[in-house]
């Protein structure tokens, strides 16, 4: 190729980066990079089948080690947490007396639902907070969080 030849790896290496773009799989880029070790090989050396290899090597190399990587940590977020399971763990303020003989309507993340004690020999007093421990149905079952004394 004369010597010119890097600029046919750097070439394919940005028309890689363009296509990554669209596919978002890092696979593309990754064979960009490939292309682009290619493309620096060429400047120093006058060997297009040095330049394969060095690219090829390169290329598999980041598919192998850095993209596995790159992926777990580009899918790994917080989880989304549904449904009642969000309320798990919600704190309130009892407004009135709650006994497993008499419920209460609580106000726990912005709706109504009725609270009785997890613990149904527990009274729970008006104006102690509680905390929901469990959900069944359209009932929360909560706990009197302990006061922290200092």
């Amino acid at each position: 190729m004369g010597g010119m030849d890097w600029l046919i790896w750097l070439g394919a290496g940005a028309l890689l980066v363009v296509a990554e773009l669209f596919s978002l799989d890092l696979i593309l880029l990754m064979l960009a990079c490939g292309a682009f070790a290619g493309a620096i090989t060429g400047v120093f050396v006058d060997s297009v089948v040095l330049e394969a290899i060095v690219a090829l090597v390169v290329a598999i190399g980041m598919l192998g080690v850095v993209r596995p990587s790159l992926v777990a940590r580009l899918h790994h977020g917080p989880e989304l947490i549904l449904g009642t399971r969000k309320l798990l763990g919600c704190r309130a303020i009892a407004p009135g007396t709650i006994s497993a003989h008499q419920p209460c309507q609580l106000k726990i993340d912005g709706e109504l639902w009725t609270a009785q004690p997890y613990d149904e020999h527990l009274v729970i007093e008006p104006g102690t907070t509680v905390e929901v421990l469990e959900i069944r149905g359209a009932t929360a079952y909560v706990h009197p969080v302990p006061e922290l004394e200092l």
